[in-house]
């Protein structure tokens, strides 16, 4: 089965740094995108950032431009999302999720994966 399954989230200070995790199974992990998106309490799912297959390609929503990088380790079937000068408004639920998008400027739309993980909580407190 395909599956992708973050880890890294926790409770963290505003200012402090999170390192999520994915590790991808089922697939050849290397042929496909990979994006994290996340979804705080009562909002909609909304995108954070983005990598291709080669991970020479990146993208970033404007809230996390600067603060959020987004790795791929393709030896090792695993995406990263290092969080820093983290803020209150980050708090959310964090999903990884896997794709073949035709074109890469499709990665910021939930529609372009067809993985996804069961998400990881990151808090951040003020």
């Amino acid at each position: 089965e395909v599956q992708v399954v973050e880890s890294g989230g926790g409770l963290v200070q505003a200012g402090g740094s999170l390192r999520l995790s994915c590790a991808a199974s089922g697939f050849r992990f290397d042929d496909y995108a990979m994006g994290w998106f996340r979804q705080a309490p009562g909002k909609e799912r909304e995108f954070v950032a983005s990598i291709t297959w080669s991970g020479r390609s990146t993208n970033y929503a404007d809230s996390v431009q600067g603060r959020f990088l987004i790795s791929r380790d393709n030896a090792k079937n695993t995406a990263y999302l290092q969080m820093n000068s983290l803020k209150v408004e980050d708090t959310a639920v964090y999903y990884c999720a896997s794709g073949a998008p035709t074109m890469a400027s499709q990665l910021s739309y939930p529609w372009a994966y067809d993985a996804w993980g069961q998400g990881t909580q990151v808090t951040v407190s003020s």
